[in-house]
């Protein structure tokens, strides 16, 4: 949704509202945040902050998809976190970013002005509690995502990576259902898909032809993926099937 759309748009109607920061405030709080927040708009490759810059601001990813990384004293760089819509940007109590978060794809953010953030959240108990909530979560997908990169095989890693960009549709609506089948749009290009994973992208490739032609997944182009069972992708994923399923 462009930035212009957004602008006038209430916070009740925001797509990432129930999985936001946000998701917890009643009406007076959601007033509260209104007053304080604007929309900034970031082109694919766009740096949203560079590692220890000072920070003005916090927000929520609207839309697309933003990666973290960090980079090293000899220069090499190394993506540490993917920012999907919802997920929080930025540290309340702390001056300076302590990654590069740069755009993937387009980006939009609902930012927040940081002091009055700050402010608003030590008297908003809905708005610390989600917060908390929301940092315990990324502590859960960070060890999971270490298991996906230190035991997992190429196949097993590609087929994770899509399981979490197909849940994360799912849980804001934003898939489509077709005869049992799930259906998303896949924003990450093969390099960065490579990057985040640790493969070079002629493996990436390969994974992907061989999950299509298994008929794990099937491509319409070379962005929108059908499951067509989603306990197939997680049984490659070397997941248990018995949790997290998405129903």
């Amino acid at each position: 949704m462009p930035v212009a759309q957004l602008q006038s748009l209430q916070c009740s109607d925001c797509p990432i509202r129930h999985r936001a920061v946000c998701a917890r405030c009643e009406a007076d709080e959601l007033e509260a945040l209104n007053v304080i927040k604007y929309y900034r708009s970031f082109q694919a490759g766009q740096p949203v902050i560079w590692s220890g810059d000072q920070m003005n601001f916090v927000g929520s990813v609207v839309s697309g998809i933003a990666t973290l990384t960090q980079t090293m004293e000899d220069g090499r760089t190394q993506m540490v976190g993917l920012l999907l819509p919802s997920d929080f940007v930025g540290r309340p109590g702390r001056s300076g970013a302590a990654y590069n978060v740069v755009a993937t794809t387009d980006v939009v953010m609902c930012c927040f002005r940081k002091k009055p953030f700050e402010e608003l959240m030590a008297r908003t108990p809905h708005i610390a509690h989600r917060l908390l909530e929301m940092t315990l979560d990324e502590l859960d997908a960070a060890r999971e995502w270490m298991l996906v990169l230190g035991r997992k095989t190429a196949r097993e890693k590609i087929a994770s990576l899509l399981l979490i960009l197909a849940r994360r549709d799912v849980s804001l609506g934003a898939d489509e259902r077709i005869g049992g089948a799930l259906s998303f749009d896949l924003k990450l290009t093969r390099e960065a898909m490579a990057d985040y994973l640790g493969l070079t992208l002629e493996t990436v490739s390969r994974q992907i032809s061989a999950l299509k032609k298994a008929g794990v997944i099937i491509l319409e182009g070379k962005r929108h993926v059908i499951v067509p069972d989603m306990r197939r992708l997680i049984e490659e994923a070397g997941d248990d099937s018995d949790g997290g399923l998405v129903g």
